[in-house]
């Protein structure tokens, strides 16, 4: 079921930030009647120029509503929906936390046509204008009814997730918030704690950066604000997690300091392990991979040519990184593919005049 013939609209978004502005615009690519709502009239005003939809009125009767404000907003801002919305309307919210949100509202009398949700997509950079109607496309998103929300706000809800072209997952409110607390939550605390380890770097430390500090690091990138309102509505999930991992940080600590290999080899396999346990493309079981590595110029149409031979060579590319040598105009493109496939695509592309490396 494609949810075409259970969300009909009209479908309202609270707050035109990234995450709603995408929303809006999935929703109208889809052919829906999109309302915004913002506190800010000028996301409003470039969503609304975007395309993403119209300014609510008090005539509207949405048969949605999608709360996409800040964290801190969330329980107020779903009870004014409730509040305000027509009695059948059913109100989502797409915060990262599920269950602050659903305890906020759990005594209101309207709390049946409320489930919450959680699409896990989203970029470092926030605002309108970084929105797109692509950005939930074979994504994960939760829905997370609570005890009392009726089964026809949650077929609207996963209706919605559908139609964005995302891939529906249910949990319940808590369970979600330990699963987001491991594979979302700790991790970003981790590339900070890093990536704040380079902020007063030496510059010729800096010089050496590669493609390894850069993949640890990107998500450190984002709002602090933000992000402090996400980790601390989830601090006893976060809290937890971060107690294993300090104690796992102590061990380290004393196999480097004592000089056991041996130890400091089985906290790497453990972490090794962690990685092959990520869920491969579309949810499958994971797939030994190999990057390919490519030496690139950097010049107008190097990288079409590369693909374009790397298309020719009948080999799928999983994943693509471009690391830049400091000292020369050449980049180096790791094409990540299947582990079986790596021998085929690096002797199809030497065929063509590339320089690869293992």
């Amino acid at each position: 079921m494609d949810g075409s013939s259970v969300l009909t609209g009209p479908v309202e978004i609270v707050g035109t930030g990234l995450i709603g502005t995408s929303i809006a615009l999935a929703c109208r690519r889809a052919g829906l009647e999109v309302l915004l709502t913002d506190t800010a009239p000028d996301h409003l005003r470039t969503a609304t120029g975007l395309g993403a939809g119209r300014a609510r009125t008090p005539d509207d009767v949405p048969q949605l509503v999608v709360v996409a404000v800040p964290p801190d907003a969330l329980g107020p801002a779903i009870a004014a929906a409730l509040d305000s919305a027509g009695p059948d309307t059913v109100v989502t919210d797409v915060g990262s936390v599920k269950a602050p949100p659903l305890d906020a509202v759990a005594a209101h009398p309207a709390v049946s046509r409320y489930v919450g949700s959680h699409p896990m997509a989203g970029t470092e950079y926030s605002g309108p204008l970084t929105a797109s109607a692509a950005l939930f496309d074979g994504r994960p998103w939760a829905v997370t009814p609570g005890p009392g929300a009726s089964p026809r706000a949650t077929r609207v809800v996963d209706a919605l997730v559908r139609l964005c072209g995302a891939v529906p997952v249910q949990l319940n409110p808590v369970e979600h918030d330990r699963a987001v607390a491991r594979t979302s939550h700790v991790p970003h605390l981790m590339a900070s704690l890093v990536a704040g380890t380079l902020a007063a770097a030496p510059p010729e430390h800096l010089a050496l950066s590669g493609t390894g500090v850069r993949d640890v690091t990107r998500v450190a990138g984002g709002d602090p604000r933000l992000y402090s309102q996400i980790i601390g509505g989830n601090a006893r999930e976060v809290a937890a997690l971060l107690t294993e991992v300090r104690a796992r940080l102590d061990l380290v600590l004393e196999a480097v300091a004592a000089g056991d290999r041996v130890g400091l080899e089985s906290l790497l396999g453990y972490g090794q392990a962690g990685t092959r346990a990520i869920p491969g493309k579309h949810g499958a079981a994971p797939e030994p991979m190999e990057a390919v590595r490519v030496s690139v110029p950097d010049h107008p149409g190097e990288l079409a040519r590369l693909f374009a031979d790397a298309g020719a060579s009948g080999v799928n590319i999983e994943d693509v990184r471009i690391d830049h040598d400091p000292g020369r105009p050449v980049g180096l493109v790791e094409l990540d593919v299947v582990a079986d496939h790596a021998e085929q695509l690096r002797a199809a592309l030497e065929s063509r005049g590339w320089e690869t490396h293992r």
